[in-house]
C-alpha cells in the first residue's frame, strides 16, 4: 500500500491540512439548546424531561417498550447482567478481542469471564467457539442451568460484541445458549443504528446494552443505555440504577443494594439533540464509507468489508486490514506522524495484567486480526 498517498487522500477527503481525529463528535442541531433549556430548568441531575424523552425516542428507535438511560456503556452492560441472574462467581462467556469495558463488566460482577474466539469475518463472537467451549467443558443439571464441569462454576451469560458496528451471528449464538438456559447479553456499545434481518442491534438477545461515549456515533459527553424487549427486565433496571429506591414523595425507602447511575437530565439532553441528527450522521457516514472505498482501490489499500450478517451498518468505525504487524506498525507510525489518527485494534483481553489468568481458547482468528486491522479517521463530513 501506498501510505503517503493514503494519508494525502484523508486529506483530500476532510479538506484539511491540519490535524485529522479519529471519531470527534459533530454538534449541528437542538444540542445547545436543549442544554441551555436545562441548566434553565435547574433540573440538571437525574431527574427531568430530557431523561424521559429520550428513553422514550431510543425505545421507539429500536423497537422496544422502554429504555433504560444510565451514566456509561460500562455501567449498562454491569446492570444488565445483574438483570439477567449473573451471580457471583458465575461464569460469563464473551470474546477476548472487545474494549476491557466488558471483561470489567463481567468482573464487577464478581464472575469470572471466559475469553473465546470471533470470526474472521465479522470480528464478533464465534459461534463454532462456543459451541465448541460448551461441548467441552458444559454440563447440564437438575436445577436447569449449565455448568462447567471442571470448574463447578454456573455458566450463566454469553455477551457477543457487536465490533465496530458489525453485526455478528447473533442468532446462531442465541440457539446455542437456549439450549443450555445461558442468557444472551449484547454489547452493542458500538452498535446504535446497524441492523440485522431480526432487527436494530441491542435487542436480539435478552438485554442490550449501548454507549455515548464521546467516540460513539452519538453521544451524550457520557452514558448508556440498556434495552430489552422484557418490560420487567427494563423496571428491574430503572429501579437498580436509580439507587433501589421505593417510590415515595419524601421517604428514602431503598429494597436492594442499588447504583447511583442514572444519566443525568444534562447528559440526556444533549443526547436528545444528538438523537435527532442520527439519519443524517449515518447517512453521512454511508458517504464516508465510499469515499474510502474509492481511496483504498486507487492506494492498493484493503478496507474490511461489511459482513453479510449486517443488512445495515451503521460504518462507526472504518477499518484497514493490513498484511502483517510489521506493516500495521509502520501504517500506525507514520499517520500518526502526519497528525491523521489511527489506532490498532485493542489488545486481546486475556492478554491484559486483569484478564491473563482467566480461560481462552486458540484465538487465532483473534490473534490475526489484532495485528493486522487499523482504524482510520472516521468522523462524518456534514456539509
Amino acid at each position: 500500500m501506498n501510505r503517503s498517498a493514503f494519508i494525502e487522500g484523508i486529506r483530500e477527503i476532510y479538506k484539511t491540512n491540519g490535524s485529522i481525529p479519529l471519531h470527534a463528535p459533530l454538534f449541528f442541531g437542538n444540542e445547545s439548546l436543549y442544554v441551555q433549556k436545562t441548566i434553565e430548568s435547574t433540573f440538571v441531575s437525574s431527574v427531568g424531561d430530557y431523561v424521559v424523552a429520550f428513553e422514550k425516542a431510543l425505545a421507539s428507535y429500536v423497537n422496544v417498550p422502554k429504555s433504560v438511560s444510565v451514566v456509561n456503556g460500562t455501567a449498562a452492560l454491569q446492570v444488565a447482567l445483574r438483570i439477567v441472574g449473573v451471580r457471583p462467581g458465575d461464569e460469563v462467556i464473551t470474546q477476548s478481542l472487545s474494549f476491557v469495558a466488558t471483561a470489567n463488566a463481567i468482573v464487577h460482577n464478581h464472575a469470572d469471564p471466559v475469553f473465546l474466539d470471533v470470526d474472521a469475518d465479522t470480528m464478533g463472537l464465534s459461534p463454532l467457539a462456543l459451541k465448541a467451549y460448551l461441548d467441552e467443558f458444559a454440563e447440564f443439571r437438575n436445577d436447569g442451568f449449565t455448568y462447567n464441569k471442571h470448574s463447578g462454576k454456573r455458566i450463566a451469560a454469553c455477551v457477543p460484541m457487536h465490533t465496530f458496528g458489525f453485526i455478528g451471528r447473533i442468532d446462531e449464538i442465541i440457539a446455542i445458549c437456549k439450549k443450555h438456559n445461558i442468557s444472551v447479553v449484547e454489547d452493542a456499545a458500538e452498535a446504535l443504528g446497524s441492523w440485522s434481518k431480526a432487527g436494530a442491534a441491542g435487542t436480539l438477545g435478552e438485554i442490550g446494552t449501548f454507549s455515548y461515549n464521546g467516540n460513539k456515533i452519538i453521544t451524550a459527553g457520557g452514558g448508556g443505555s440498556i434495552v430489552s424487549h422484557n418490560i420487567s427486565y427494563l423496571d428491574h433496571a430503572k429501579h437498580l440504577t436509580t439507587t433501589a429506591k421505593v417510590p415515595h414523595p419524601w421517604n428514602y425507602e431503598h429494597d436492594e443494594v442499588g447504583y447511583n447511575y442514572r444519566m443525568p437530565n444534562l447528559n440526556s439532553a444533549l443526547v436528545l439533540g444528538q438523537f435527532e441528527n442520527l439519519p443524517l450522521l449515518l447517512k453521512s457516514k454511508e458517504v464516508l464509507h465510499h469515499k474510502y472505498v474509492r481511496l483504498a482501490a486507487e492506494v492498493g489499500a484493503s478496507l474490511f468489508p461489511q459482513p453479510h450478517t449486517t443488512q445495515n451498518w451503521n460504518h462507526w468505525l472504518f477499518s484497514l486490514m493490513l498484511e502483517s504487524k510489521k506493516e500495521r506498525d509502520l501504517f500506525l507510525e507514520e499517520t500518526n506522524r502526519h497528525y491523521v489518527m489511527t489506532r490498532p485494534i485493542w489488545n486481546l483481553l486475556h492478554e491484559l495484567r486483569p484478564y491473563e489468568n482467566y480461560y481462552r481458547d486458540s484465538q487465532s482468528n483473534a490473534s490475526s486480526l489484532s495485528e493486522r486491522i487499523v482504524n482510520i479517521p472516521s468522523t462524518p463530513i456534514i456539509k
